[in-house]
């Protein structure tokens, strides 16, 4: 009952994973755990230094077989966190993929390698908006075609029994036959290339093993980098049969976004897209999400203008020609509040009810605005009449 294991880790994958495939996982969930880095301990491990364990009940277990394992620190410390976190609702995090490879002639964002999206950083602090070049807009409309194809592509898949990480699979390889980059690649270390968000999910959820089950409802992101440019738009689906009450909060969602780009032109101000959600979304006894915003976009993945989605934001700025920016309002069911994952990214709702969300990218044009993510004939029908 007190004999503990002690685990040396080279190779990046998790506890759980490394016990289940030895045949450990009974060790896995009663067990105390000692986990030592190499680093840290500056351990050069032999070949067959794996791990050593205190305990006699598990001898004939494979424990000398396949990689060793490097359990980072940040592994470590959102392992704990989860073993300690009160989930909001009843789903939970599934098994997660390494990441998806990126052909060297595929042009990347600053952030590709180092995680750190520097040209963005240096930016903090610029109120400026950028008025876009007719060739800058261009690119945009190429690059914003290529993110609603992938889109679509994602939407076709969703259905009873699919993960999310096939979903994110498809998605990649879509992405870079298209010789373009799926931007929420290695942004700030985000594992995957697209978002994936699940009932109670609001935003950036990751791709894993767990199937979609009928009822659910799922929101794929998806951004894409194409000659210097980005792009970025979502949906959000249902799974099979889904509650009325899910296909109420889906199209709300919806047509709080129409809503908003139709007010959108020239001399506008940025904070009147918040007031027109906020007040339609009140209407319709649901909420709207706070703590995340619509944005910038073009050379930079998020820059000036901040959209907030909610009445009376203070936003400051007017819409000019040339401007290009997201709309993308959460709207959650019950509480608007949010709740993150130990994983650091997945947001939920902090009651367990379901979001739903929908994200176009906007151009301001001399006479109002083009919707550059737009639908197209070809894309497949939403679970309601637009």
């Amino acid at each position: 009952e007190n004999s503990r294991i002690i685990f040396f880790f080279q190779a990046e994958d998790g506890i759980r994973d490394f016990c289940l495939s030895r045949g450990l996982g009974d060790v896995y969930k009663r067990q105390p755990l000692v986990v030592v880095s190499l680093q840290r301990w500056n351990v050069q491990p032999a070949r067959n230094l794996k791990f050593h364990q205190l305990t006699s009940a598990h001898k004939n277990a494979s424990l000398d077989s396949g990689p060793s394992i490097n359990f980072s620190t940040r592994s470590l410390r959102i392992h704990q966190k989860k073993a300690n976190f009160a989930y909001t609702g009843p789903l939970r995090p599934g098994r997660i993929s390494p990441k998806l490879y990126v052909p060297e002639h595929i042009k990347r964002p600053d952030y590709a390698i180092s995680g750190q999206p520097t040209s963005e950083l240096a930016q903090r602090g610029n109120n400026t908006v950028e008025i876009k070049s007719e060739e800058e807009i261009q690119i945009m409309r190429e690059v914003c075609l290529i993110g609603r194809k992938a889109l679509d592509l994602g939407h076709s898949m969703v259905k009873p029994g699919v993960t999310t990480d096939e979903i994110d699979r498809a998605v990649h390889e879509f992405i870079i036959e298209q010789g373009a980059y799926p931007s929420p690649l290695n942004y700030y270390n985000f594992p995957k290339s697209l978002c994936t968000s699940v009932n109670e999910v609001i935003c950036h959820g990751i791709p894993d093993d767990r199937p979609l089950q009928d009822g659910d409802i799922v929101n794929l992101d998806i951004s894409v980098y194409y000659k210097g440019h980005h792009s970025d738009l979502n949906e959000t689906y249902g799974v099979g049969n889904i509650p009325d009450s899910s296909k109420f909060l889906i199209e709300k969602a919806y047509r709080a976004l129409e809503k908003a780009i139709a007010i959108c032109k020239p001399n506008v101000m940025y904070k009147e897209i918040g007031n027109v959600i906020g007040k339609y979304i009140d209407d319709n006894g649901l909420s709207v999400v706070r703590t995340y915003c619509g944005h910038g976009i073009g050379r930079l993945f998020h820059s000036t203008p901040n959209v907030p989605h909610y009445s009376n934001n203070k936003t400051t700025g007017f819409m000019r020609t040339g401007h290009t920016f997201t709309i993308e309002p959460m709207i959650n069911q019950g509480n608007y509040k949010d709740v993150t994952w130990p994983d650091d990214w997945t947001a939920v709702t902090v009651d367990g009810q379901r979001s739903a969300q929908f994200e176009h990218t906007l151009l301001i044009t001399s006479t109002g605005c083009e919707v550059l993510t737009a639908r197209l004939p070809t894309s497949p029908p939403l679970d309601f009449e637009i």
